[in-house]
């Protein structure tokens, strides 16, 4: 079981094991191709099965990197981001005004409940919570209550977001 991680968002911890191959010949090819990926924050881990002194050190180098190159491709690799939660109260006039403005500022909607007032969940990049509060209270003239205090890291998968 071969293994190479990076971690951070400039690679400042990387680590691999070759364990037991020759040295190089393994988790050195996983440490690149995901270094070369640009992938970070990832780990993986090949477990070799066949091949010995038949591969020799070249064939265990393809062998270890074409896994790899094999495991990611047919992975979803997703950007994590750091967000809010905003969870907004208003009443059924602001719901269209709502839904243009998340629109215009690529705000995804999470859910939304019609009860005798709209409650609507939106996720919020970091960077646009401020410019986002701004329009809801110019667009609602206030009305609308804003509850942003969750702090969440997100990303979208498939078009859907992806809470951690």
């Amino acid at each position: 079981n071969c293994f190479a991680f990076v971690i951070g968002r400039n690679n400042e911890i990387q680590r691999f094991s070759d364990d037991g191959e020759p040295q190089g010949t393994a988790g050195k090819p996983i440490l690149e191709v995901l270094i070369n990926g640009n992938i970070h924050n990832t780990l993986i881990v090949v477990t070799r099965y066949f091949g010995g002194t038949l591969l020799g050190t070249g064939g265990l180098v393809r062998a270890y990197s074409g896994a790899t190159k094999e495991g990611i491709a047919n992975s979803s690799i997703i950007t994590k981001e750091q967000g809010k939660k905003f969870v907004v109260d208003t009443d059924y006039n602001g719901v269209g005004k709502l839904q243009y403005i998340a629109a215009n500022m690529q705000i995804t909607i999470m859910d939304t409940q019609y009860t005798d007032k709209v409650i609507m969940i939106l996720i919020v990049p970091l960077d646009k919570c401020e410019e986002l509060k701004k329009k809801i209270v110019e667009a609602t003239a206030g009305k609308a209550e804003i509850n942003d205090d969750e702090e969440i890291y997100f990303a979208m998968l498939d078009g859907e977001p992806v809470i951690f």
